[in-house]
């Protein structure tokens, strides 16, 4: 059944998928007040970028050979009328991608508050999405994609406890 395979679509081109945390994390390292956090940033967020390449070779893999009947079926009906099976930056509604899913306030802590909350929801979406399937393949990349969602909250819990050690040191110029 391609309909509980299809599910990875949703952290595709979702709030909380990939690609939005991918360009939040590249965005906000620009206004982190030290290299360590810049570079965390930096090294998350080009890992998110490796982690949509998951996502869409994934999705790929599960419509390749689909039938128009069968992306109908699996709700995907208006996604093929638009693209036939070309990737496309939705979420698992059919909702186009936007910029309004990232954030960048300029105030490092706030950012990196967003960014723990945002690693906490997609790990929450993946262990959803395991939830919806059947399929040991896609259960398995869904739980290596869940536990770098882990990871990636407990470094950016480590920068801010950096960033915040940063803010009390006294500056002597």
């Amino acid at each position: 059944m391609l309909s509980g395979k299809l599910i990875p679509l949703r952290q595709y081109g979702g709030p909380d998928g990939e690609l939005s945390a991918a360009l939040r994390y590249l965005n906000q390292r620009y206004t982190m007040p030290n290299e360590r956090a810049k570079a965390l940033l930096t090294d998350i967020g080009t890992e998110e970028l490796g982690h949509l390449e998951v996502i869409a070779t994934l999705v790929h893999k599960l419509v390749k050979d689909a039938t128009p009947e069968q992306m109908r079926a699996a709700g995907l009906g208006s996604m093929y009328a638009e693209h036939e099976k070309a990737l496309f930056y939705t979420d698992a509604n059919g909702n186009p991608w936007t910029a309004a899913y990232i954030q960048a306030k300029g105030d490092p802590i706030a950012d990196l508050a967003e960014d723990i909350a945002a690693e906490e929801k997609a790990r929450a979406t993946y262990q959803w999405l395991i939830n919806l399937t059947d399929d040991p393949d896609v259960i398995q990349v869904l739980k290596y994609l869940r536990e770098r969602e882990v990871v990636h909250s407990q470094r950016f819990r480590e920068a801010l406890c950096i960033v915040e050690e940063h803010y009390k040191t006294k500056k002597y110029f």
